[in-house]
C-alpha cells in the first residue's frame, strides 16, 4: 500500500515504514538504545531525503525517551541537577547545530555532510563497542574478574565553578557536563540522533557518574533536546514529515515490546557484539553508497507542461 509523504515528496509503502519502525523498536527493546542513530540511515536507504530523515528521526527519539524517563524517575535513578546542566548545554549545542544545518542546506551540501557524519561516528563507535565486548568475553572465559577501578582525580576535578550533584555523589565543575551537553546537542541537530551513544560513555568515563543514574539522566536530557531540535527543524526548515513520524512511532511501539522480551534471553556481552556488528554494517553500507557509482547518474523529474 503506497502512501505519499508530503514533506519528503516521495511515495513509500506504508508497511515498509511500519516495518522500519518495528525494526528500530525491536533494537531499542533488545539493546536498550534509543534507535535514532539507526532509523535515520535506514530512511536514507528507502529514498527519504537526508534533511527530512534527520528532522523526522528526532521524533522517534522523543517518543522512545518518554516512557524510559518516566520509568527511571519512579526508580529515583535520575540526577535532575546534572540533567539540567546537560540540558542547558544541549539546547545551546542544538541551536548551533541547527544554524550549521541551515548553512549546509543553503550550500547544497547537507546530504553529503549528514552521510559522512554517520559513516565516521557509527564506524568508530561500532569498532569500539565490538572491541570492548570481545575483551569482556575473553576475560570471562579466562575466569578473570573485572576489577573495580578507584575513582581517580583528573583534570575534570581541578576546574572551577564546582557544584555538588547529590544523586551522583559528585562534587565537580559544571563545565565538563556543559561541554558534553553541547556536543550532544550539535549531533542531535545535524544527525537527528538522541546522542546517548556519545553521552553515556562520557558520563561514565569522563564525569565518573555511577551507572545507576547514567541511563535515566541521559534520557532526561535527550528527551528535551530532541523535542527542541524537532521544533526548530519544523520552524526553520519545514522538514518534519508528520505522517512519516506517526508510522515509525506506531511500528516502534510494537517492536519495542517484542525486543524487550527477546533481550531477556540473551547475555549482555552477546547483545553488545550483535549491536556493534549491526552498527558497523550500517556504516559500511553508507560509506559504499558515497563511493560507488550510482545506477542512475541523473535524476529527471517530469513536471507539467509549461
Amino acid at each position: 500500500m503506497q502512501i505519499y509523504l508530503p514533506i519528503a515528496e516521495v511515495s513509500v509503502n506504508m508497511f515498509t515504514l511500519l516495518g522500519l519502525g518495528g525494526i528500530v523498536g525491536l533494537l531499542s527493546g533488545l539493546f536498550g538504545v534509543g534507535g535514532g542513530f539507526l532509523i535515520t540511515p535506514l530512511l536514507f536507504f528507502i529514498g527519504i531525503p537526508p534533511s527530512v530523515a534527520v528532522a523526522t528521526g528526532a521524533n522517534q527519539v522523543v517518543a522512545s525517551s518518554v516512557s524510559g524517563v518516566l520509568a527511571q524517575l519512579k526508580r529515583k535513578a535520575v540526577d535532575i541537577p546534572m540533567g539540567l546542566v546537560l540540558l542547558v548545554g544541549g539546547i545551546l549545542g542544538s541551536a548551533g547545530g541547527i544554524w550549521v544545518f541551515n548553512l549546509l542546506t543553503q550550500l547544497g551540501q547537507i546530504d553529503l555532510a549528514v552521510q559522512l557524519c554517520y559513516v565516521v561516528f557509527l564506524g568508530l563507535i561500532g569498532l569500539l563497542m565490538l572491541q570492548e565486548a570481545v575483551r569482556t568475553l575473553q576475560k570471562q572465559r579466562r575466569g578473570t574478574g573485572v576489577r573495580k577501578k578507584r575513582v581517580q582525580h583528573t583534570w575534570v576535578h581541578k576546574l572551577p565553578f564546582k557544584f555538588k550533584f547529590r544523586a551522583s555523589g559528585l562534587y565537580i565543575s559544571v563545565i565538563p557536563p556543559l561541554l558534553v551537553g553541547i556536543a550532544v546537542g550539535v549531533l542531535a541537530a545535524i544527525m537527528g540522533v538522541g546522542g546517548g551513544f556519545i553521552m553515556v560513555p562520557a558520563m561514565i568515563y569522563l564525569l565518573n557518574m555511577p551507572t545507576k543514574v547514567v541511563i535515566g539522566t541521559s534520557l532526561f536530557q535527550i528527551l528535551f533536546v530532541s523535542a527542541f531540535t524537532t521544533l526548530m527543524h519544523a520552524i526553520t526548515n519545514q522538514t518534519v514529515d508528520v505522517m512519516l513520524a506517526l508510522l515509525l512511532i506506531v511500528g516502534g511501539v510494537v517492536g519495542a515490546q517484542i525486543g524487550s522480551r527477546l533481550g531477556a534471553r540473551l547475555k549482555a556481552e552477546q547483545l553488545r557484539i550483535l549491536l556493534a556488528l549491526l552498527v558497523i554494517i550500517v556504516a559500511a553500507k553508507l560509506g559504499l553508497d558515497l563511493i560507488l557509482r550510482p545506477h542512475d547518474l541523473f535524476s529527471i523529474t517530469t513536471g507539467g507542461e509549461g
